[in-house]
């Protein structure tokens, strides 16, 4: 009994043996009939030459910049207020609203003010009256020897004058005596004195329908100011107040923020700051969003911070309607536009497990080159050191493997 179970079990792993053994002859099949898709093969079955395309390294212009991080932040922002009190009749923006400057953002009711005005306008015609003006005309140049009161005190001074000559006359006469001739000279002194008074009154009428003027105005001011009006283009950012709200003069009633352009701020490193200009393009990036944004360095600090050895740079970006202030931002600031570099084509480059290669042609086989990249742009990659210019490399190289025969494909 013993005996007839060992036996089967000794069956069983054979068979078990067996299957393995035919599974890693049929892989080991499989992975040797397996050629790339490029590949042509012979008459006896043998893998041929692949076909490739090829391409030369070249020597061509490339921006040299640095790239730093920063925050984009709006250009302008302000708290736009009420200048008067009063009770909001409307408000006609919200958040987000896109508003123009000089556009009626607010409203206050204007009753109140507009009573202002008709009594000031009512006290500038009583002033302009008692000056001798038309009350509703609009001139308000006085001649003084023509009022009413200056000319009846020029006309008691006139007969003083007179009666004062008459007198010193009938004095040297002999017919009037010394002491009435002072009676009349003191009656022409207070004449004198009267006329004086008549015009410095004028004169202060005048000041008071200036003065009348001058309240006209500010009372239309007041009125006209109840009306409140964005500053400059830009977006409501927050809104403040609520139709039917009493406000006092100075309350906030939006805020409103300039999208275009955009101010962002970097820190440079030291070593890199003394290729940095004002006036020198910027290339910006936001994570997640693939386009390109073009800016300009606006501001340089003149220092060097003493902790952190940066410097403070300022530039302008232009807003197509996308970046929004506040987004974390990446930066390449171009200090030389006309560099010659060494470059080959974006897909002549082939990274694995961290190495960047490119694939050149010996003795018609391929041969793997480790390269150093450095920067990029759409189409076109900088080698820093891996290969020289006027090497021929393959485009495209795929999964091609060192020593692989190859074949430029016409």
């Amino acid at each position: 009994m013993i005996k007839k179970y060992r036996t089967s079990v000794l069956n069983r792993r054979g068979s078990a043996a067996l299957a393995a053994l035919a599974m890693a002859a049929l892989m080991s099949a499989a992975c040797k009939s397996s050629t790339p898709v490029s590949a042509k093969q012979g008459p006896g079955g043998d893998v041929g030459p692949r076909q490739v395309k090829i391409t030369q390294v070249s020597e061509m212009p490339m921006e040299r910049g640095i790239t730093a991080l920063g925050a984009l932040a709006a250009f302008d922002e302000a708290t736009i207020s009420v200048k008067v009190p009063g009770r909001v009749r409307s408000i006609t923006v919200d958040l987000g609203s896109n508003v123009r400057k000089g556009q009626l953002i607010a409203q206050l009711d204007p009753a109140d003010y507009q009573l202002r005005v008709e009594q000031a306008e009512a006290a500038l015609a009583q002033a302009r009256a008692r000056v001798g003006l038309s009350p509703e005309g609009s001139n308000s140049r006085v001649d003084l020897e023509k009022t009413g009161t200056v000319r009846a005190a020029q006309a008691v001074l006139e007969e003083a004058k007179l009666k004062r000559a008459r007198s010193e006359q009938l004095v040297r006469q002999g017919v009037l005596s010394r002491a009435e001739l002072d009676s009349v000279e003191a009656a022409y002194k207070v004449a004198e004195s009267r006329y004086q008074d008549a015009v410095e009154e004028v004169r202060n009428r005048q000041a008071v329908v200036l003065q009348r003027y001058s309240e006209v105005e500010i009372a239309r001011k007041q009125l006209s100011d109840t009306n409140v009006y964005a500053a400059f283009d830009g977006v409501v950012q927050e809104k403040l107040v609520n139709f039917g709200e009493y406000l006092a003069g100075g309350a906030p009633v939006v805020k409103i923020v300039r999208m275009n352009p955009l101010k962002l701020r970097v820190e440079v490193p030291e070593r890199d700051s003394r290729s940095v200009r004002i006036g020198q393009q910027m290339r910006v990036t936001v994570e997640g969003d693939p386009n390109v944004y073009s800016g300009r360095i606006a501001r340089i600090s003149p220092t060097l911070g003493t902790e952190s050895r940066t410097l403070i740079v300022e530039g302008e970006v232009l807003n197509t309607g996308l970046l929004k202030p506040g987004s974390f931002v990446r930066a390449n600031i171009v200090t030389d536009s006309s560099s010659l570099t060494v470059a080959v084509p974006k897909n002549s480059v082939v990274t694995f497990a961290g190495i960047d290669k490119v694939i050149s042609i010996q003795d018609g086989k391929a041969v793997e080159k480790q390269v150093t990249l450095g920067r990029r742009t759409d189409d076109w990659i900088e080698i820093l050191s891996g290969v020289s210019v006027g090497e021929t490399i393959v485009l495209d190289p795929g999964n091609l493997q060192s020593g692989q025969p190859v074949e430029v494909a016409q």
